[in-house]
């Protein structure tokens, strides 16, 4: 009645070794280890590094504060924002988490690849050349 309440004893916490298994993985799912950024020309400006891994692409980050800084925006997170794009879909960034997250379990299951590695090379993919810049 008048003593005060121990507190619960807990399991000792597990230290070193098992903290490696707890990467930060995609949705849980997909790891950004492995990813790679084949063009060294935007290496910089493609955040996949485990440096910039999260778990969900929704940090509410203020990234276009200055310059440049969008350049530290997880890169599936910049995909999501662009979809939130059009009257109708603006500020409905769950809705754009689900969309990316449903596409890219379809691209896993075609492709049998990081969905991750696939965007990285899309984005890739789709920057000029340089004797198209004129």
């Amino acid at each position: 009645p008048g003593q005060p309440r121990q507190p619960a004893s807990r399991p000792p916490a597990h230290r070193g070794d098992t903290m490696a298994a707890n990467e930060v993985k995609l949705f849980g799912k997909w790891s950004f280890q492995d990813v790679e950024v084949n063009d060294i020309s935007l290496e910089d400006y493609i955040a996949v590094k485990p440096k910039f891994a999260t778990y969900l692409p929704h940090t509410a980050g203020r990234y276009q504060a200055k310059r440049f800084r969008k350049a530290q925006c997880p890169i599936v997170e910049r995909l999501v924002c662009s979809l939130m794009q059009h009257g109708r879909n603006n500020g409905k960034k769950l809705m754009a988490v689900r969309i990316v997250k449903h596409a890219m379990e379809i691209i896993a299951l075609l492709t049998d690849q990081n969905p991750l590695q696939v965007i990285v090379d899309a984005i890739i993919n789709s920057g000029p050349r340089e004797d198209a810049t004129r």
